[in-house]
């Protein structure tokens, strides 16, 4: 886009209100509107005149192009892309899964690895490159807003996902509109953006809610918190009222979501026990309720309430711990403010009090401090757990952070012990006690292969059954037939009918003779009464 046709906006309000008229308002009384593209010429005369291009119209209705949302990253993200799509779709644009289809490429970014800030710059690149308009959204533009690579794009800050009408808006008209900011309301910070704003549902019958944003945490390899920023809690009556809604509309599952849920409420005075113990109260019969990832410093004080709180029938008997380091010292290195026993007191406490609970976990290989013992305390606790989902990542040197600026340990030595932990983890297969028990499933969504429904037991374990288009949405019963290292297969234990009713006799008979069964009582009953007078 030529320079002339750019104009870098702090705030897209000093727009609007140098026009002094909402977008609604500039447009509701027109029914062809093109803007042509203006050149300033400025004479010696200091004289100024606009010239026509007439080589680049532009539409600028509003609400009239088509939309290509892609994201990068955590549930909060992919929460953040589903109420910014529903916001989009409300005020009338047209979204598609077809990227050249689309006017615009709305790409909501993850800055947790450097793969994916890689892909996402990728897209960046591409969409410009075909000549669509790019708005950039999500953890990379708010952490590093000086990228080159993000130089004359429209930015979205975390905070202000609302207001992505606006800055499509005006990106579609050629303006480039950067937003930043935190919402705060008598000087705390807030968990970000409205709940209520519509949303458009990735699945829709599942519902993620963001309870916080931003952590407590310093760890010297994140750099989310750069993005996120410190705590900020939604008020507990919203988030049960945003699940409340979410169940009216037939959502079958709500996902709790943050940078960590353990966190949920120590700037607002509560905790996130006594928001989950508010929220099992409006689950409905056959929905369940999913915890997202909490660190261990803040479930340790909570242990006995969440083991109560994960064995209700409503909740899913699973947690989210990352512990990223089987040693001390490495934890120390990373700043994670636990111990490997305190991580351990977590996981036994739940397993004991929550029998059959899974507990994922994530580890960290080749952090700069890590020495071969330091990782052969990683391989131990991992043996010795098991655990039946592990993340395992290679470090990645996230620029800003402490972390960074560490002598790295050479690739290959990373590779070799990110390889010896995988092998670790594909040794051994978590389901093979299942097979043949019977499992009630929750069925959400289709599996990749197109041949199978995704359900999940109480546990969250991955159950793949037949696919039929009655069973979505549905809780059945299954029999397990066979295992594999990430899930189980099942079949259907009884068909899914509506529970029959109890029949008459006229339903269980053939009509001729339905009709002559009622002559003849009514016959019968007519000498009767004849007898009788």
């Amino acid at each position: 886009m030529p320079a002339a046709c750019s104009e870098i906006i702090g705030d897209i309000e000093d727009l609007i209100s140098s026009q002094d008229l909402t977008p609604k308002e500039r447009y509701s009384n027109k029914k062809n509107v093109t803007a042509r593209v203006k050149k300033r010429v400025v004479k010696a005369s200091n004289i100024e005149e606009f010239v026509n291009n007439d080589d680049v119209p532009r539409s600028i209705i509003p609400g009239t192009q088509t939309i290509y949302v892609k994201t990068w990253g955590c549930t909060h993200n992919s929460s953040d892309s589903e109420y910014m799509a529903g916001q989009l779709a409300a005020y009338g644009y047209t979204l598609t899964d077809e990227k050249e289809k689309a006017d615009l490429w709305l790409l909501n970014s993850c800055t947790v690895k450097n793969p994916a800030e890689d892909h996402f710059r990728n897209e960046i690149e591409a969409g410009v490159g075909r000549g669509k308009a790019v708005v950039v959204a999500g953890c990379v533009p708010q952490g590093a807003p000086r990228a080159d690579y993000l130089r004359g794009l429209s930015v979205i800050g975390v905070q202000q996902i609302d207001r992505v009408v606006e800055v499509v808006e005006e990106t579609l008209k050629g303006n480039s509109v950067r937003l930043f900011g935190q919402k705060k309301v008598a000087g705390k910070k807030l968990g970000g953006a409205s709940l209520t704003l519509p949303k458009v549902r990735r699945n829709p019958l599942i519902e993620i809610i963001a309870i916080n944003t931003g952590c407590l945490n310093q760890c010297t390899y994140c750099k989310t918190k750069h993005a996120r920023g410190d705590l900020g809690s939604y008020p507990p009556e919203e988030i049960v009222e945003r699940a409340r809604q979410s169940f009216s509309e037939g959502v079958k599952e709500v996902w709790l979501t943050s940078e960590d849920t353990g966190t949920y409420g120590r700037d607002i005075g509560s905790s996130l026990p006594q928001l989950l113990w508010r929220l099992v109260d409006v689950i409905p019969e056959d929905c369940m309720l999913r915890v997202g990832m909490t660190n261990p410093p803040y479930i340790l004080e909570h242990l006995e309430e969440m083991a109560a709180i994960l064995s209700h029938p409503r909740v899913y008997a699973f947690l989210h711990v990352p512990v990223q380091s089987g040693s001390d010292s490495v934890l120390a290195d990373m700043k994670r403010e636990y111990c490997r026993e305190d991580f351990l007191k977590v996981v036994n406490f739940l397993r004991q009090r929550v029998p059959g609970i899974t507990i994922a976990t994530d580890i960290i290989c080749g952090f700069p401090t890590e020495t071969e013992a330091d990782f052969e305390d990683t391989m131990s606790l991992c043996a010795d757990c098991r655990f039946p989902s592990l993340y395992i990542n290679q470090f990645f040197p996230r620029p800003g952070t402490p972390a960074a600026r560490l002598p790295r340990i050479p690739p290959t030595e990373v590779k070799k012990r990110t390889k010896r932990l995988s092998e670790l983890f594909q040794s051994y297969e978590p389901y093979t006690d299942k097979l043949g028990t019977t499992q009630r499933v929750l069925i959400t969504e289709e599996a990749f292969d197109g041949r199978h429904l995704v359900g999940h037991n109480k546990f969250y374990e991955q159950i793949l059954v037949e696919n039929r288009p009655d069973l979505m949405g549905r809780s059945v019963e299954v029999v397990i037939t066979a295992t594999k290292k990430h899930c189980m297969i099942g079949t259907l234990k009884t068909e899914v009918v509506k529970p029959p009713t109890r029949p008459n006799i006229c339903s269980v008979l053939q009509p001729s003779l339905c009709s002559f069964v009622l002559v003849a009582l009514l016959a019968k009953l007519l000498w009767f009464l004849f007898v009788n007078i």
